[in-house]
């Protein structure tokens, strides 16, 4: 176009609309990077949470420990008797379950009495959760081939003993 020379209304109009398009999507896309890093930064959080519960539970005695709290708040001492362990053990058992957020201690006078906090197994449930809808899924499929492998017998044994009828007429 020469210099000094107007572009005609139509072009203009339609690289406005170019413009607004183009910042929209960036806008759009700005907003999808934004919400993945505080997707990513939520799950660096929870995961780091989780790390810890499934660490904790890893250990069969703290999963025992876990098990008689839902019973009840317990003291130290209540909490080793079952166990062949000596109660400095049981107290590090708690620290690691304290510290993954599963079991809390309050100070009552001289004892301190511990308590499950079910609240971080429920992330744990909830994570595991998202698995179940794969394993249903997995379950179903091994009924229905089982089902059908049993269906193919029954017709082979029926069509046997129609052979075996027909020849002995």
């Amino acid at each position: 176009m020469p210099a000094g020379a107007r572009p005609a209304r139509g072009l203009l109009k339609r690289e406005r609309a170019l413009d607004e398009t183009a910042l929209a999507n960036i806008d759009k896309c700005a907003y999808s990077h934004l919400a993945i890093l505080r997707y990513r930064l939520r799950m660096n959080r929870s995961s780091a949470s989780l790390d810890k519960t499934f660490a904790a539970l890893a250990d069969p005695t703290r999963r025992a420990i876990l098990a008689r709290l839902m019973q009840g708040e317990a003291s130290v001492n209540e909490l080793v008797a079952p166990f062949e362990l000596s109660q400095p053990t049981i107290s590090k058992h708690l620290k690691v379950l304290a510290n993954a957020g599963l079991v809390e201690r309050r100070r009552d006078a001289q004892f301190r009495p511990c308590r499950l906090n079910a609240d971080e197994l429920e992330g744990a449930w909830l994570w595991l959760g998202g698995y179940r809808a794969f394993w249903e899924r997995a379950y179903d499929r091994l009924d229905a081939y089982a089902k059908a492998l049993h269906d193919e017998e029954s017709k082979e044994k029926s069509h046997v003993r129609k052979k075996s009828k027909r020849r002995r007429a």
